[in-house]
């Protein structure tokens, strides 16, 4: 996305072009995260690379990051440790951490970059949210509100259908990204004033860094 000086805004990658931009026109102004409206308002001409596989698009994606650090985007512009968001049910809640290097039978996005501990720590709070309402934000174990949580957190519950769809939510979410992702996330918000401003931050935030 290019900007009216023909300066490179955001570089992304996409599995349909149509379907990406068409998320846009259709997206709720009052729910997009307001880094996304900036930058839409700003964009003056669009171009493409078209590639045979994901993994190509992948590495000219890398490559346009390093060289350009585009002004909206905040994964991939330095080099750094590569970090993967990872998440696993179990019987008692779901896993979710960051790693170097994921683990057979974990679930992975990324890499993120140092980018992957911010985002930790807002989908811990966001999943707390989901699966403990009745405790909210201010219930959590001490240190998770502040991100103190490590790099691995088990966000409890009995309710195997919960930890089942999560799973597949953030799957889904971290490969395509959405409104479906972002519906998802905001199914139940907090009831306190200043828990949903925390709240619908974390949403912003997730959202921005989720998707292809």
């Amino acid at each position: 996305m290019h900007g009216p000086d023909e300066a490179v805004l955001y570089v992304g990658k996409a599995k349909s072009l149509r379907h990406r931009l068409g998320s846009y026109r259709v997206a709720n102004p009052e729910r997009m995260p307001r880094r996304t409206l900036r930058l839409l308002r700003l964009v003056r001409r669009l171009s493409r690379d078209e590639h045979a596989g994901e993994q190509a698009a992948l590495r000219r994606e890398s490559e346009l990051l390093l060289a350009l650090r585009p002004r909206f985007n905040r994964a991939g512009v330095w080099l750094g440790p590569k970090q993967f968001l990872v998440w696993r049910g179990f019987s008692d809640g779901l896993a979710l951490g960051v790693t170097t290097l994921p683990e057979e039978g974990w679930l992975s996005a990324g890499p993120f970059g140092a980018q992957a501990f911010s985002l930790h720590g807002a989908l811990v709070r966001l999943l707390w949210v989901r699966f403990q309402p009745e405790r909210g934000l201010l219930g959590m174990p001490a240190g998770w509100f502040r991100g103190l949580q490590g790099n691995r957190a088990v966000i409890p519950t009995r309710d195997g259908s919960l930890i089942e769809e999560a799973t597949v939510q953030l799957s889904r979410g971290f490969m395509n990204g959405g409104e479906a992702f972002e519906g998802w996330l905001t199914l139940a918000p907090p009831a306190s004033a200043f828990e949903l401003l925390c709240w619908q931050e974390d949403v912003s935030w997730v959202c921005e860094h989720s998707g292809s």
